[in-house]
Formats: structure tokens, C-alpha cells, sequence
């Protein structure tokens, strides 16, 4: 009898247990174990209604279901544990993601990893001019090739000085204390299947930090991928590659739709949207061009 919903795909993470996934210079990604995939998924979201997992609504459709309405309680019966190798800048803005459980590399205990993240000459970004934490656009080659000869003295120098603080016999708890950000860091970190998602949404996002991203984007594509594949196809439409509409920008859609563009500019000045480098508006710009819709108030810019 032919079937509308394909059953589950089979999970390939097996195959990729201990693997590690390159990331930046020297960083990688590797998983540890895991608990779970997209059957158990499944069956706890069906376990609500006392039913097996022959239920009457088909696997995949149920998942995506799911995730389209963020009933969120059944991925977190899937664990994952990743082995990571990441710089200690990247790595602040990695454990402010408080769900998980974290065992890092101590220098306290042990000699710091020798492994620091270096920048290329055509790597050096600019900063944002709207947004405060973020760059766009990248500085010319020779202001970057003086940059990075100069970041290449600071950590030789940075290295030679802690190793001359252990063969002096400092605590190494003392002589970590001028390493750079830039050192590398290695940690086990252990999180359920939501909280995972909810970092990769926001840290594969295009206005997260490049060097996180970077790790979001190998987390996701290489390994939630071969894990969750149902999952990760529906956490792909309906989070990353999806667009969420505030109130103010549903109104001036209305309006462009209908051919009204006055007060479409009329609308966006009311929410006080037309100041110079306005973050909402263009927030809002990107959503228009995504759905193929001029932008009214574009001559004001000009």
C-alpha cells in the first residue's frame, strides 16, 4: 500500500563517533555518545496520548509538527556529548548557553594547550557601524598584514613569558593569567537535543560572532544532520531558512501588497523606523527583499 510519510530515516551518527570535524585553524568537534534520535522523539510526544508508536499520524510528520509549533518537551529526550577544541574568546559566548553540562580543561591542573587562533591577513573584519557587537566588511591586505605580523610578536612573546613563569616554579593557577583569548580551550559538553537547537538558531545566525558560527554551522550540518535527520530538516524551514514577521512589518506587507506605498512609508514613520541606521528597519529591509518586495522608503536613503 503506498504510504504518504516516509518512515524515519535511519540516524547515521554512529558512524561518525569520534570523528573530528576541523573548525577554524585548530579547533575541531567531535561527538562522545548520545542517547536517542528521532524514533525516540516520536515516542515521547506520543506517549502523551497512550498510544505505541504506530500512531495514526505518520513519524516525520509528526516531528515536523513539532518543531512547527515548538512543543518542545520531546527533544529534550535526546542527549548528545561533544568533545570541542575551541578558542577561550569563543568560547564566553559558547557557555552563556547555561543548559548544558560543561567539563573544561583546567590550567590550573595542566599546562595550557599551546594552540592559538591566528587571523590571515585578509581575515581582519571591520566593525558594524549599526550593530555594537558585530562586523561587516573586512580591512585592506597591507593594514591586515601588519596586523597579523604584529598578532604573531604578541603571542610568541605571550607563550615564552608563561613558559618562563612554569620553569620559574609559579603556581600555574598564577602563571596562566596573561595567555591570550586567543588560546584554545578543550571541553566536554553534554546538552539535550532542544537546548542544542536553540544554539545553533542562534549562533548560526548572520549577525552571531564568525569563529562561533563556525563551530554552529559543523555542529549542525555534520553532526545533528546524521543524528536527528527529520529533526534537523524541519529545525532547517521552520527556524533557520524561515522568516518571523513582528506586527509593524505585517502592516507595511499589507500595505505593499496592495499597492498602497505611501502609506507603507507613512507606517515605517510612525514606528519611528526612518532615522538614520535604524537595526528594525533594516531588519525589516532584508525581510522585503527576502519575499521579492520593494523597499518604499529607499529614496529617502539616496
Amino acid at each position: 500500500m503506498h504510504q504518504l510519510y516516509d518512515p524515519l530515516p535511519i540516524s547515521e551518527i554512529d558512524n561518525i563517533i569520534g570523528v573530528q570535524f576541523r573548525v577554524l585553524d585548530q579547533g575541531f568537534v567531535r561527538v562522545i555518545d548520545y542517547m536517542g534520535d528521532d524514533a525516540a522523539i516520536m515516542q515521547a510526544a506520543r506517549v502523551s496520548y497512550g498510544r505505541t508508536t504506530k500512531g495514526e499520524i505518520r513519524d516525520a510528520r509528526l516531528i515536523r509538527y513539532l518543531m512547527r509549533n515548538r512543543h518542545t518537551s520531546p527533544f529534550e529526550m535526546c542527549e548528545i556529548k561533544l568533545h570541542v577544541r575551541v578558542p577561550m574568546d569563543c568560547w564566553r559566548q559558547w557557555v552563556r548557553h547555561r543548559t548544558a553540562s560543561i567539563n573544561e580543561h583546567s590550567t590550573r591542573y595542566a599546562i595550557a594547550n599551546e594552540g592559538t587562533a591566528r587571523t590571515a591577513p585578509d581575515a581582519w573584519r571591520r566593525q558594524n557601524p549599526v550593530r555594537k557587537q558585530g562586523s561587516d566588511g573586512l580591512l585592506d591586505s597591507e593594514t591586515g598584514m601588519q596586523l597579523t605580523l604584529e598578532e604573531e610578536q604578541l603571542l610568541i612573546h605571550c607563550r615564552e613569558v608563561y613558559a618562563k613563569r612554569i620553569s620559574a616554579g609559579v603556581a600555574r593557577e598564577q602563571a596562566r593569567k596573561d595567555l591570550p583569548l586567543s588560546t584554545y580551550t578543550e571541553a566536554f559538553w553534554k546538552t539535550d537535543l532542544h537546548n542544542l537547537l536553540h544554539f545553533l538558531e542562534l549562533r548560526m545566525h548572520p549577525s552571531a560572532q564568525l569563529e562561533i558560527r563556525s563551530y554552529a554551522r559543523t555542529i549542525g550540518y555534520e553532526i545533528v544532520r546524521r543524528w536527528c535527520p527529520v529533526t534537523w530538516k524541519a529545525f532547517l524551514d521552520y527556524r533557520i531558512d524561515s522568516i518571523t514577521l513582528s506586527r509593524p512589518e505585517i502592516s507595511i506587507i499589507a500595505a505593499l501588497t496592495k499597492g498602497r506605498k505611501l502609506e507603507a512609508i507613512r507606517l515605517a514613520s510612525d514606528f519611528g523606523w526612518l532615522t538614520e541606521a535604524n537595526s528594525e528597519r533594516l531588519e525589516a529591509e532584508r525581510k522585503l527583499e527576502c519575499l521579492g518586495l520593494e523597499i518604499p522608503w529607499g529614496a529617502y536613503y539616496e
